[in-house]
């Protein structure tokens, strides 16, 4: 038998882990604060800031970091592929390295092959995330380029049309954090090719260490502080200029 049954609890497992926390998280963003829910809300003054200025050099460069960053991410998985999609020539070697590991499960020759098809897969999700958001990052240039300029910030069309781009923005974001989850997903995965008990524990301990960062880190703290302080100056600032 391929897998036994403890290998399918496994799966089970983290398969649930990773679509459950997804969805788990997605759905908790738009009623709790968040580095998600946080970010968007300062993508929506930023985008809103962007229609005032006439000189819009500083946003270009920030997203061109943006861009760097990903593509970095994105080359990197083509070459971690490479050298996972090697190893298919050499199983019987990594058989007897896992061999070699106190406690690991007796290695099977094609369920060695499918946890490399599995960490594969991964890793060529991780690249259609990363390089979609890399896209949608150049639809954002695109779209900061077609945006007039607004001095009064009154017009409600430039307005909506702002939060169209912290949208696209944001959206560009989602898509690099789904790469950078993958990656925390194949620290798990890479646990099966040990024992399948310590898939079960990594699986567990991903979903902790997303959950602690994304929900409960003292970043989600400052960013809604920050939050705060911004919206309140905002409308300092708003009565300041309808005032004679």
């Amino acid at each position: 038998m391929l897998f036994s049954f403890l290998d399918l609890v496994a799966l089970a497992c983290f398969f649930s882990c990773w679509v459950g926390y997804t969805f788990f998280a997605r759905k908790k963003a738009k009623t709790t604060n968040c580095i998600a829910r946080c970010l968007h809300q300062h993508r929506i003054h930023w985008m809103a800031e962007v229609m005032k200025k006439e000189i819009r050099v500083g946003e270009a460069s920030l997203l061109a970091n943006l861009e760097r960053n990903i593509a970095f991410f994105a080359s990197t998985t083509l070459l971690v592929l490479a050298g996972v999609l090697t190893l298919f020539a050499q199983v019987e070697r990594l058989e007897e390295v896992i061999s070699s590991i106190p406690f690991s499960a007796e290695p099977n020759h094609a369920l060695v092959q499918v946890k490399l098809a599995m960490l594969a897969s991964i890793f060529v999700l991780a690249f259609f995330q990363f390089t979609w958001s890399m896209r949608q990052y150049g639809f954002l240039n695109v779209m900061i380029g077609a945006a007039p300029i607004d001095l009064t910030g009154k017009n409600k069309n430039l307005l909506a049309y702002s939060r169209q781009m912290a949208t696209v923005g944001d959206q560009a974001a989602h898509s690099y954090n789904y790469g950078l989850r993958s990656y925390y997903f194949s620290m798990a995965a890479l646990c099966w090719f040990w024992n399948p008990i310590l898939l079960i524990l990594a699986s567990l301990l991903v979903v902790y260490t997303l959950y602690r960062r994304e929900f409960k880190s003292r970043a989600v703290r400052a960013f809604t502080a920050a939050q705060t302080h911004l919206e309140i100056a905002k409308s300092a600032r708003d009565k300041d200029a309808q005032q004679p």
